[in-house]
């Protein structure tokens, strides 16, 4: 098999994990329904250790079938990606995972890695919803998988910020000469500060430069060295929101989350259930005895 028919043959697999319960970890059944109240306030909470848990589960599940050339999948903690498929092959393919519980109000899972690392397309995004099996309590159920190419999805993030002198973004430095745990492989977003005289000095700068937001986005080290100047001389803060897949505006992700969120589960639409449950404490009430 070539890396691009084990990436193909891996993202079809966990595409087949929709609708599955995990045994990896049970929330009880509230005994009461004021606890059932205290949990609808908390759970997005589990959402760490659940994603960490569905990870190892996805792992777990590209390693069923057996891969040519004695290849296995790997799960890489700290390391991108999150799973890479070790064998043979001159290029590893690789899974990068992220988690959503679609009843937060957003998809707060970030992907700043840079698109300098997927010049073979060798890597893909897996986009992993799920929420317990009955809303509040259960295992946790898979509700849907997206999986969608790493480039792709570093494209539309480059092209949504990338906007100087008002936005810049910039590329990990070079630390391929690091050991492997001090590699920076990050992107990271600076929104201009400054008044708007100096926002109008600073549109000149960049004009003179030779740049401005009508020129695609350019990860080379020249291009790099010349939005350097504009963070050097005008005041810009780090954008610690950069990056958030919610805020990419990829259409394939934001086909994605509507059709979860219109999703029905126990009589209701995720999306239902997010605002239902948000709402006073009598309509929560009520809502829960039907569950509890």
């Amino acid at each position: 098999m070539t890396y691009k028919q084990v990436l193909t043959t891996a993202s079809d697999l966990l595409k087949g994990m929709n609708g599955k319960t995990l045994d990896v970890l049970e929330i009880s059944k509230p005994s009461s329904i004021e606890y059932a109240q205290n949990l609808a306030k908390v759970i997005s909470k589990l959402s760490p250790l659940i994603g960490n848990m569905i990870e190892f589960a996805t792992v777990e599940k590209l390693n069923e079938i057996k891969w040519d050339d004695n290849g296995h999948w790997i799960r890489q903690d700290p390391g991108f990606p999150d799973a890479l498929f070790v064998s043979n092959l001159s290029t590893s393919p690789g899974i990068e995972i992220k988690t959503w519980f679609p009843l937060a109000t957003e998809i707060t899972a970030r992907f700043k890695d840079s698109i300098v690392h997927f010049k073979k397309n060798q890597t893909n995004v897996a986009l992993i919803a799920w929420l317990p099996e009955y809303i509040l309590y259960g295992k946790p159920k898979i509700v849907d998988v997206w999986i969608g190419s790493a480039k792709e999805l570093a494209i539309a993030r480059d092209k949504h910020y990338h906007n100087p002198p008002d936005y810049l973004v910039f590329e990990p430095e070079d630390t391929s000469k690091r050991t492997a745990n001090l590699q920076q492989t990050n992107t990271n977003g600076y929104k201009f500060q400054g008044n708007r005289k100096l926002f109008q000095q600073a549109e000149k700068e960049a004009l003179s430069l030779g740049i401005n937001g009508q020129n695609p986005y350019d990860p080379t080290p020249k291009y790099q060295q010349i939005i350097k100047k504009l963070l050097g001389k005008y005041p810009y803060r780090l954008d610690t929101n950069f990056a958030k897949i919610d805020r990419i505006e990829h259409q394939g992700l934001e086909e994605f989350k509507t059709k979860v969120l219109s999703k029905k589960l126990l009589g209701n639409t995720i999306q239902e259930w997010s605002t239902l449950l948000g709402t006073d404490e009598r309509t929560i009430r009520y809502l829960l005895e039907e569950l509890v």
